[in-house]
């Protein structure tokens, strides 16, 4: 059975972004050949989950190519519908019936990578398999928070703790059954 991995970085207070979906703080942590392992883990997955603001930050930072590298289906999550672009869709239905659906088709795993809206959607329905969440040694005190308020409570199992040089640390948990 394929699982939904979640991939994020988080400041040591809880926030993936800062207020206006700022996430520069990430560059503290930027470091030549440092990918805290990002290429390994995007190796065993053939599928994107993303909100748009997301998607939207990433394209504009980065480049469509980040996520549609002609070897992976992207899902947009979004209100808005668009038409598809390479094997990026633009997702307006239920979230829950996206993930059902590609649970049950053979494949490798789906990475959600955020944003707060989808993560927290999938936590309240328990979709999210396994945790990998590096820490930023950088306290924020506002912006958007990784965990919101009002989902079930969730048992994980440990499974290693990295750290790096540059002060980053990576946890990594699985759900327990």
């Amino acid at each position: 059975m394929r699982k939904i991995s979640l991939f994020i970085a988080m400041s040591l207070d809880g926030y993936i972004a800062k207020p206006n979906d700022d996430l520069s703080f990430l560059k503290l942590v930027e470091k030549e050949g440092e990918d805290y392992g990002y290429s390994e883990f995007t190796s065993q997955i053939d599928t994107i989950i993303i909100g748009r603001k997301t998607y939207d930050y990433v394209v504009d930072e980065i480049g469509a190519s980040h996520y549609d590298n002609g070897q992976r289906d992207v899902y947009v999550i979004t209100r808005t519908e668009r038409p598809q672009v390479g094997r990026t869709i633009f997702y307006t239905g239920s979230l829950t019936e996206l993930i059902n659906h590609l649970k049950s088709k053979n494949g490798k795993n789906i990475y959600c990578d955020g944003g707060a809206e989808i993560i927290n959607e999938l936590l309240k329905h328990n979709l999210i398999d396994e945790f990998i969440i590096s820490v930023i040694p950088v306290l924020l005190g506002n912006g958007i928070r990784l965990f919101n308020d009002g989902r079930p409570e969730q048992i994980l199992e440990f499974i290693t703790a990295k750290t790096f040089e540059t002060g980053l640390i990576q946890l990594h948990y699985r759900r327990k059954e």
